[in-house]
């Protein structure tokens, strides 16, 4: 199953009168499970590719395909619906919520869904803090974490509702190496244990050297 697929897609952007392109005909398929890196240059095209994977922005033209719903056909309740229910989403800037604890923050998407019945969804909530090392703080705010522990919240809110793709944005970007290196391993473990495929945008050489799989971009092209 190849559960993402963009055929000959465009993205321009207007500034004022002036057109710019930021993707010119890409053609790429992610089989299921790939650990897989985007990478180049700032201003190459690697957030716009996620942000149409992601379904947040839509292509100027050509086909983006996600578990084989092509999203410029759906309307906005079924792209929510897709979001919640296949992707999940891990931001440099953790975009957790800081009046909620961090069990609180981790269950947030299982509410949205409100498929689950209370136990069921403690208990998911509970496994995935477990997993990533922080049921001793499952009391605390945001602002009573380290930046690796909260970046650690972040991967289990886009765990928790175990979606098929994880999209991560830079996600080390703003951690020391050592903690840097302990979520790459986490991410990896989690990829090899529950068959997630994992897509970076990054600088990090370390996840570079962890993926099956590198796409260069450069200026809106890919380039091997």
């Amino acid at each position: 199953m190849n559960p993402i697929q963009l055929v000959n897609v465009t993205k321009d952007y207007f500034l004022g009168t002036v057109r710019v392109s930021a993707l010119k005909g890409i053609n790429l398929t992610i089989g299921a499970g790939e650990f897989t890196v985007i990478a180049g240059p700032s201003g190459s095209g690697k957030t716009t590719i996620l942000n149409l994977i992601g379904c947040v922005d839509t292509a100027t033209s050509g086909e983006v395909i996600i578990a084989n719903k092509k999203t410029k056909t759906l309307s906005d309740k079924q792209l929510t619906d897709l979001r919640l229910e296949t992707l999940g989403f891990i931001f440099q800037s953790f975009n957790l919520i800081p009046v909620l604890n961090v069990f609180d923050n981790i269950e947030f998407p299982l509410l949205l869904k409100n498929s689950l019945s209370d136990e069921e969804r403690k208990a998911r909530v509970n496994y995935f803090i477990d997993k990533v090392g922080l049921t001793n703080h499952k009391d605390h705010r945001p602002a009573e974490l380290s930046g690796g522990q909260r970046q650690r919240v972040a991967i289990a809110r886009a765990l928790v509702t175990k979606p098929q793709i994880i999209l991560a944005d830079e996600p080390t970007a703003n951690l020391d190496s050592k903690t840097g290196q302990s979520i790459i391993d986490l991410m990896k473990e989690i990829n090899e244990s529950e068959k997630t495929t994992f897509i970076f945008s990054t600088h990090d050489h370390n996840i570079m050297n962890q993926a099956k799989r590198i796409i260069q971009l450069h200026d809106g092209v890919i380039s091997t």
